[in-house]
């Protein structure tokens, strides 16, 4: 029997996050360093990736490789995978975090807004995860993370959330992680998805504006706790999928929302 430390302890491990220089991702990759993981963490802007790479370094004196990448580009995919690998012998983690959101009335959402969006948030997470999951199976086994959004499971009122593909594109991951985790077992590669509700990060500071107000009351009266996610909400529940700590879980989608979907 493994001693609880153990379980949780992800030393000796590289963990690969998308969109790992901000917000969420950089939430979970602040979290697997002090796990012990060496981290690689991307995004399409150096500039936030090279600051969090040098602060989580400095902090938690793991290694942390920050590389450029779209990930609805699939030529960014592959020459950030091969970069990733040329570092790192093993990715024994990915986290797909990446994402993007876009606001319009309903009505009037434009087409080439609707295929950004699905390009980014299903497309390129399954052009990477099929990279990564190649090289998994090939070394005995690994673990990936599909970041999701309460969105997934529900309708959402056009005052708090004018942006009407979100919801299916994270639908479509729920989904996604289910068939691989069935798919994928065989080759000890486990899949799961968080889904978090409303986190304080950059994608959200929209929110919190004054000629917000209405719509950031609405979301606080429908969180039972009534306070938006932060750091620490975020990356104890990303170590316990990334560790041993759930090695008996696979397909699942861990909510992660204060209570939202409760209500």
């Amino acid at each position: 029997m493994k001693k609880l430390s153990e379980l949780f302890s992800l030393k000796g491990k590289t963990a690969l996050i998308t969109g790992g220089g901000r917000g969420i991702g950089k939430f979970i990759a602040t979290g697997l360093a002090e796990a012990g993981a060496d981290l690689i963490v991307t995004s399409r802007k150096m500039k936030n990736l090279d600051a969090t790479a040098e602060e989580i370094s400095a902090t938690y004196g793991v290694q942390v490789l920050p590389v450029a990448c779209d990930v609805a580009r699939a030529e960014d995919i592959e020459n950030m995978v091969k970069t990733a690998t040329e570092k790192f012998p093993r990715i024994d983690i990915l986290v797909n975090n990446a994402g993007a959101t876009w606001g319009a009335p309903t009505l009037e959402f434009p087409l080439d807004r609707w295929d950004h969006l699905f390009n980014v948030n299903v497309r390129g997470v399954w052009i990477l995860t099929q990279k990564i999951a190649n090289l998994m199976k090939n070394q005995g086994g690994g673990n990936i993370i599909n970041i999701s959004s309460i969105m997934a499971f529900r309708g959402s009122e056009e005052l708090a959330h004018p942006a009407v593909p979100y919801n299916s594109t994270k639908a479509a991951i729920n989904l996604l992680t289910m068939n691989l985790a069935v798919k994928l077992a065989p080759y000890n590669i486990r899949v799961n998805a968080i889904a978090p509700g409303f986190f304080r990060t950059d994608m959200m500071t929209y929110i919190e504006k004054p000629e917000f107000k209405k719509a950031y009351d609405l979301i606080l009266s429908q969180i039972p706790m009534r306070r938006v996610g932060d750091l620490d909400d975020m990356r104890g529940v990303a170590v316990f999928l990334a560790s041993d700590a759930s090695a008996y879980m696979t397909g699942h989608v861990l909510v992660n929302d204060g209570g939202y979907l409760a209500k």
